[in-house]
């Protein structure tokens, strides 16, 4: 099969799943190992990113998937209703990065690091696409662990967990910090409010 022929299947292959593919899946249908695959691939993604086009192939881990430039976007919101962002407070944004940088991770883990309950934050994480199930870990009560998801590599712009940033030795303290200056703000909250008997 011709070079140009492969790589048009690939593009009609990315484009009609929508999602990412997996590698193995590619090499599979277009019939070539999967060494040979990737490099293919990567020849693609030159292509798309030295010529004025609207699309790119994205890498995330072992899989590829046709996006949208990000320079392409004020052209989108003329056609389209602005897309909903999700809001990430500080809560969720810790929350978040200790799951990013810790993964595997339970919730009773996270809440050894932060010193609060996690449920809500997780919970939410969850539902944004940013965190997901990847397991149960093999203890009492078989909690489950959370990871990433492909979405947060798409959302923070990496392709794999590898390239985020190093963090800071220090950063669990300061997470742990912040968590107390949370409760001890609820606490202070709730002792200050007036009773409905005040109020009456």
């Amino acid at each position: 099969m011709e070079i140009s022929k492969i790589e048009a299947a690939i593009e009609a292959i990315l484009f009609t799943m929508g999602d990412s593919v997996e590698i193995e899946k590619i090499s599979m249908a277009i019939g070539h190992d999967i060494k040979t695959t990737r490099k293919i691939i990567h020849n693609l993604m030159d292509k798309y990113e030295s010529e004025e086009r609207g699309i790119k192939i994205c890498e995330l881990e072992n899989s590829y998937q046709m996006c949208t430039k990000n320079d392409m976007y004020e052209y989108l919101i003329k056609v389209a209703s602005q897309p909903k962002k999700n809001v990430l407070t500080d809560v969720l944004l810790e929350t978040l990065s200790i799951i990013a940088y810790k993964q595997p991770v339970t919730k009773t883990e996270i809440e050894k690091i932060r010193g609060v309950k996690c449920d809500h934050a997780v919970n939410k994480l969850v539902e944004y696409n940013l965190v997901g199930e990847v397991g149960r870990l093999d203890a009492p009560g078989r909690p489950i662990l959370f990871g990433t998801t492909e979405e947060f590599l798409r959302q923070f712009g990496v392709s794999s967990i590898e390239d985020l940033p190093e963090i800071n030795a220090e950063k669990d303290e300061e997470f742990k910090e912040e968590a107390e200056e949370e409760v001890q703000l609820k606490f202070c909250l709730l002792y200050t409010s007036p009773s409905p008997r005040d109020r009456g």
